[in-house]
């Protein structure tokens, strides 16, 4: 299960292997804010509570818009960050701006 929140709708949704979260917010009309859906504008940047070890690797772009400092605590690019694995997850869209 995936618990998405965007700037005023939280939805939960079935696991959906191979996809982005940006990708899954936009399928369930999650209001996940983003521009570019590269990994440049960082607009779909969120903070991923529970289940990180279900997704994919921190990407080189998630590397340069983000940082260590960022990645560490638990920030991730919802464009970049795709999931691999059955479970729990729950994120929530904290742009910049």
């Amino acid at each position: 299960m995936i618990t998405l929140t965007g700037r005023t709708l939280t939805k939960s949704v079935e696991t959906q292997i191979g996809k982005s979260l940006l990708k899954i917010a936009q399928e369930s009309s999650v209001d996940w804010q983003f521009n570019c859906s590269r990994g440049t504008c960082a607009r779909c940047r969120c903070i991923v509570q529970e289940g990180a070890e279900l997704l994919s690797e921190s990407s080189d772009a998630e590397w340069d818009r983000l940082g260590p400092d960022e990645l560490d605590a638990g920030y991730r690019l919802g464009c970049q960050a795709i999931v691999e694995r059955e479970g729990v997850i729950k994120a929530v869209n904290k742009t910049y701006f």
